[in-house]
């Protein structure tokens, strides 16, 4: 097999605008009737929540996601509405996917086939469901990929004025596009294209992005830099020291679809590796890779590396360089079955009552905390309707996620505004000082002992026929006879970084 030396041709071939549409409305109609099923998923019932205290920067996030929420909820309040943004996102990355292929030189069937390999990723068909910082991040990642393919092949350096747009947006969505440009910035001193780095325009766009970043740094400065802790709470949620990482490159390859997504994606970087103007975005997705592994992050954190790693694979098939034995995987039959396998893992393709009845069935990981917030809310609210002093009681949750259930679904049942001191949560509500009480939620209310009277348990919460359900079962807690002032106390029940 030879070594793919040359850049792209400089005529590029013509858009597969009826291939990759038609791939496009393929992934659409699952997220279309999906996209109102079970409920909010926590995380999102969380920027609803943080999007009613808008700021510059929260402890776990930059400002965009709360912004955005909040804008589609003033839209309509449905998850419906909310998930717009994601499907977009989603379906723009498709597109994104197949014009990277044609910048690389592919014709119809290279675009078809990167096309497709991005709709069936279980990465990205699932992240259509969620308005999620891990699903607009990812397109602006294929977003600035693209544009910089492009600059490769033009050479037009007004394209990286707009990397440095894009990448200004990135940030105010996760702060992980830095990683990007410093791994990006290692390659390209070692392995070229030095040129680009040479490139008044690239430090152009690199001062927008500065600029625009500015407002929210100065919020994490004022706040002590709560992000950067964030790294250590991340690190324990996927799995302790080592359990993380030992997962980490198993769980990239089956999210990025199986058979196809995760054969190509390994070829793809290979074929990267071997070429001489393209090897800078392999190395930069080998050190990402290298960086989140060492750091236990997240696996897909480097997801939006994907769609070049596909479309480069792409191009290499349609010119039928790949070995014949393996070369039938990139077949339609095989796409579909790459279908059949996704759907039930990646998309709520159930009624609700099924997963109740047949708990063996497969379904989203995270199907459970998109199911009985509106009636774990209920549930609250009725122990709450029955403590004698509810008017001087506060309502405490153990995790920014109930918190948030409670804030959406609550104010309407006579539930004061929640508080926790869990994740970002704890910088946007504060309990009163007129609240001597605390009806608290959660399974551990270890942080109040000390600080109240008497600490009893009333109850638990009961999402009744809604399940599985993560609030299910939660158990309420009555703390009274608070024995400090809430200025002093709340600091000390603070824990942004669990």
């Amino acid at each position: 097999m030879g070594v793919t030396t040359a850049p792209a041709p400089a005529v590029v071939r013509p858009v597969a605008a009826v291939p990759v549409a038609v791939v496009t409305a393929l992934m659409a109609i699952p997220l279309l009737l999906t996209a109102n099923r079970y409920g909010y998923f926590g995380d999102e019932l969380y920027f609803l929540a943080a999007g009613r205290h808008l700021a510059w920067g929260y402890v776990d996030q930059p400002p965009l996601l709360p912004l955005l929420a909040r804008t589609m909820d003033t839209l309509g309040h449905s998850p419906f509405v909310l998930r717009i943004p994601a499907m977009l996102a989603m379906l723009g990355g498709v597109v994104l996917t197949a014009l990277i292929a044609r910048e690389l030189g592919g014709g119809a069937k290279a675009q078809t086939l990167a096309a497709a390999t991005f709709a069936v990723s279980t990465n990205f068909l699932a992240g259509g469901h969620y308005l999620a910082t891990s699903t607009v991040d990812p397109f602006l990642w294929t977003l600035l990929l693209w544009l910089l393919v492009r600059w490769l092949r033009t050479r037009a350096d007004g394209l990286l004025v707009w990397a440095g747009v894009v990448t200004a947006v990135a940030l105010y969505t996760k702060f992980l596009i830095g990683g990007f440009w410093l791994a990006a910035g290692v390659a390209m001193l070692a392995c070229g294209p030095r040129d680009l780095v040479r490139r008044p325009a690239l430090w152009l766009g690199a001062g927008i992005a500065v600029v625009a970043l500015v407002p929210t740094l100065v919020w994490q400065a004022m706040h002590g830099w709560p992000q950067l802790g964030m790294g250590a709470a991340i690190s324990e949620e996927v799995g302790g020291t080592w359990g993380g990482r030992l997962t980490f490159l198993p769980t990239a390859l089956v999210t990025a679809g199986l058979p196809v997504g995760a054969v190509l994606l390994c070829y793809g970087l290979w074929r990267l590796l071997r070429d001489r103007e393209l090897r800078f975005l392999g190395w930069t997705t080998l050190l990402l890779t290298i960086v989140f592994l060492a750091v236990n992050g997240r696996f897909y954190y480097v997801a939006g590396m994907y769609p070049v790693c596909w479309a480069v694979a792409a191009v290499a098939l349609e010119r039928r360089e790949p070995s014949r034995w393996w070369r039938w995987l990139a077949t339609w039959p095989c796409y579909v079955l790459a279908v059949v396998f996704v759907l039930p893992v990646a998309l709520p393709i159930w009624p609700r009552a099924w997963l109740t009845e047949h708990p063996s069935l497969p379904s989203p990981v995270f199907a459970f905390a998109e199911i009985g917030a509106p009636e774990a809310t209920r549930s609250v609210a009725g122990a709450f309707a029955s403590l004698p002093g509810r008017e001087h009681t506060a309502v405490v949750t153990e995790t920014y996620w109930e918190a948030s259930a409670l804030d959406r679904y609550g104010r309407d049942l006579g539930l004061p505004e929640p508080a926790s001191g869990n994740r970002g949560y704890a910088t946007l509500v504060v309990p009163p000082e007129s609240a001597t009480d605390v009806l608290f939620v959660g399974a551990n209310p270890r942080s109040l002992l000390g600080h109240f009277a008497d600490v009893r348990p009333i109850g638990k919460v009961d999402t009744g026929a809604a399940k599985p359900s993560y609030f299910d079962g939660a158990p309420l807690w009555l703390a009274t006879g608070r024995v400090e002032p809430w200025s002093a106390l709340w600091p000390k029940l603070v824990n942004t970084h669990t």
